[in-house]
């Protein structure tokens, strides 16, 4: 064999040199397989931007629940404050029969004041013979008869999705519905 130069195509590859990148088939196989991954997810992303606000939605149907089984266990008046401004609400009770009778804090175990998340608003609430509030202070009362306020509270989120809780003023139960409600339409409409 005679000696000649090699040039730079003719010669050897050693082994880490070869295997420093990729072939063309390597990159397509890894583009497929990300595609393929997102496909897959995409739908679930947009399914758990929400997830907050239906979190904060049953978290408040749940409190709701709670002052108005409270009240009527312990024949007691109980108030749940929406403080629009500072994006909050908690639960205060009353004594009826104390000699003083005076709202004071719901002191029991999970009943500290609730800030909602970011994101998440109260964007107003609606007490019958109070009116509607976008801002300040609004009160709805469970009584020890069972009998609540009628209130219609409407929450949303960064994404505009909006969901309405609504308090039945003889059971105290609560209404959930995704968008808009108004109760002012609702009653003239009957139902």
């Amino acid at each position: 064999m005679s000696r000649r130069s090699l040039r730079p195509c003719d010669r050897p590859v050693s082994r880490a040199a070869a295997a420093a990148g990729f072939t063309l088939l390597e990159l397509a196989v890894v583009l497929f397989i990300i595609g393929l991954t997102l496909t897959l997810v995409a739908p679930h992303v947009g399914g758990l931007r929400g997830m907050r606000l239906k979190s904060e939605v049953r978290r408040l149907a749940g409190r709701i629940a709670f002052v108005s089984d409270k009240a009527a266990a312990d024949k007691l008046v109980m108030r749940l404050t929406f403080d629009l401004d500072s994006n909050r609400y908690f639960v205060s009770q009353l004594d009826p029969y104390a000699a003083m009778p005076t709202f004071v804090p719901d002191s029991q175990a999970g009943a500290a004041p609730i800030m909602l998340p970011r994101g998440v608003r109260l964007r107003d609430v609606t007490v019958e013979n109070s009116g509607t509030l976008m801002r300040g202070i609004i009160s709805c009362h469970f009584y020890p008869e069972g009998y609540v306020d009628a209130t219609v509270i409407h929450l949303d989120d960064e994404w505009g999705e909006v969901f309405t809780l609504a308090i039945d003023p003889l059971t105290g139960r609560v209404a959930i519905a995704r968008g808009e409600y108004n109760a002012t339409a609702r009653r003239r409409a009957g139902r």
